[in-house]
């Protein structure tokens, strides 16, 4: 696996102190909480919570390991994907964790190891950033959009430029591929793009390295390999784009993939759901097709539902409607089947 330039060394020197005060608030916690400490597999319980919480405030832990990814990674992290951001408690973090992180209940002694151990480090960023529990993450995760696709790309020949709005690691970029391949279209006929905010999954997505994820790096990079000897692999590529930024330089797409991405954890207000809805229009090229799924929990479609986001694709000028398992806005002259 090569090694990733966004990721830097850090200065053990920087972080003593605050080492030195979470080992003390584990001493006491270690000492004197009448609940079990955080272990691999333990139910957490509210009384565990409560415990934890009480002698190990997760400001304290949040603010030591935010100190440390920002010492670590080259551009400015998205802390709102990592296990620190929402978790509860440190037992709460601690349980969502892989085992290879569950070594120690102290959180000062992961913080010592990260310091000490570069493989270790990496791994551990590439968990924070790249979680498996993301909708990009993986092959299959939207098999009725391919369906979709399949009979939809069937129709429309000549050059076709696509673009898969926040691509995650790149897989579902890959799958869309493989669709075009069976197709028995020419990589020269094709140029698709992936984009998303986070850089570490820009590099993972250009060299197909999982350093948190050893077998789905396998898999995928086995995958992706015959696609690559035929000539794909010069007709994609990825970058690091922010869909809130103020003005996207372009050349239009015929179709543009965005999964994951609108409605959910990542963007869900008003304004920034019309921003982006907005920007994905305004890329859409005459005629082309724009699709938009998602697998996010019941929670998120009560607090933006389909209607709402039907109704801001109206808005942009786009014609919306269900197809492939979400949404299939398009020009008034769009490639519809």
């Amino acid at each position: 696996m090569p090694a990733c330039p966004l990721i830097r060394q850090p200065a053990p020197a920087r972080f003593q102190a605050g080492l030195r005060q979470l080992n003390q608030y584990f001493t006491t916690y270690a000492a004197t909480s009448p609940q079990p400490l955080p272990a691999p597999g333990l139910l957490i319980t509210p009384e565990i919570r409560q415990q934890s919480e009480l002698y190990l405030p997760m400001t304290e832990i949040r603010r030591l390991f935010n100190r440390l990814y920002a010492a670590t990674l080259s551009s400015a992290p998205i802390q709102g994907s990592t296990p620190f951001h929402s978790s509860p408690s440190w037992a709460d973090c601690f349980a969502s964790f892989p085992f290879w992180l569950q070594f120690s209940a102290n959180p000062a002694r992961l913080l010592e190891r990260l310091l000490d151990d570069q493989q270790l480090l990496t791994r551990f960023l590439f968990f924070s950033f790249l979680p498996g529990r993301f909708n990009g993450a993986g092959f299959g995760r939207y098999p009725d959009q391919l369906g979709w696709l399949q009979q939809h790309l069937l129709k429309r020949n000549g050059p076709l430029r696509v673009l898969d709005a926040a691509c995650g690691s790149g897989e579902g970029t890959w799958e869309l591929v493989e669709l075009l391949a069976e197709q028995g279209r020419l990589p020269e006929q094709v140029q698709i793009e992936g984009w998303t905010i986070e850089p570490l999954e820009v590099w993972a997505a250009q060299t197909q390295c999982l350093p948190h994820d050893p077998q789905r790096e396998k898999n995928y990079q086995q995958r992706v390999q015959p696609l690559r000897e035929q000539g794909w692999g010069e007709r994609i590529s990825f970058r690091a784009v922010d869909l809130l930024a103020a003005q996207i330089e372009s050349a239009p797409f015929d179709l543009i993939l965005c999964n994951g991405l609108l409605g959910g954890p990542i963007i869900h207000q008003p304004r920034p759901l019309q921003q982006v809805v907005k920007q994905l229009a305004g890329l859409l090229a005459e005629g082309g097709v724009l699709l938009v799924a998602d697998h996010f929990h019941e929670g998120w479609k009560k607090r933006v539902p389909e209607a709402v986001l039907g109704a801001l694709m109206e808005k942009a000028g786009l014609q919306a409607r269900q197809a492939g398992g979400g949404w299939q806005p398009s020009g008034t002259d769009g490639m519809n089947p």
